[in-house]
């Protein structure tokens, strides 16, 4: 407990004596973070290690696009990962020596394994592609513009009114946090048994 006082006397007092720009500055970031989507209940503004405030507005935007996009691939992953557990499967080949139905027999990393390297090559470039799309499409969100958008297949949301734009974007958040723990919960279940009990024994991990 001793301890514990020390850190945070010490740390009360060099926020004390921080410059008053930084002080100010922090405040506007967290005042942004506050009216960006996704800051909804039951925890509003969950930033236990000030990642807001750790540079600027540019840095909390770069912060923001990349929730989103990591948020997208793992309600991708999950999805995918769930399909190929359930034996779901494209018909015919993916290539002259793999068919669609032996990738399904698989667990979804070792369907991965044995995907063709040129089919590999094709997925990442086209994960390439859409990032260099994204990431050059008008005015850049680091500097005022929108955020990334969906380049496969284009949404136009335009005529969405903004409340409804608002819960759709707060809703895409919130199920992109739950698919990014559940990815890493099929993960660790695949790489070390029994680190998820709730998975343990299940044929596809």
């Amino acid at each position: 407990m001793k301890v514990a006082g020390l850190v945070l006397a010490l740390a009360s007092s060099a926020a004390a004596f921080a410059p008053a720009s930084q002080r100010s500055s922090s405040s506007a970031l967290m005042g942004v973070l506050d009216d960006m989507p996704g800051n909804t209940m039951p925890i509003k503004t969950f930033d236990p290690l000030g990642l807001a405030t750790l540079g600027s507005a540019e840095t909390l935007a770069w912060f923001r696009a990349s929730e989103v996009k990591h948020s997208r691939i793992a309600m991708l992953a999950t999805t995918g990962y769930l399909v190929q557990a359930a034996g779901i499967h494209f018909p015919g080949q993916l290539s002259k020596d793999v068919s669609f139905e032996s990738l399904s027999t698989m667990k979804p990393f070792d369907a991965w394994d044995a995907v063709p390297d040129a089919g590999k090559q094709q997925i990442i470039g086209l994960i390439f592609l859409a990032e260099i799309i994204s990431e050059a499409n008008g005015t850049h969100y680091t500097k005022g513009g929108d955020l990334p958008t969906i380049i496969f297949p284009p949404i136009d949301f335009s005529s969405v009114d903004a409340a409804t734009l608002k819960k759709k974007r707060d809703s895409e958040l919130n199920n992109g946090r739950l698919a990014m723990i559940a990815i890493m919960s099929f993960v660790a279940a695949a790489n070390v048994p029994g680190s998820v009990p709730a998975l343990a024994g299940n044929p596809m991990f």
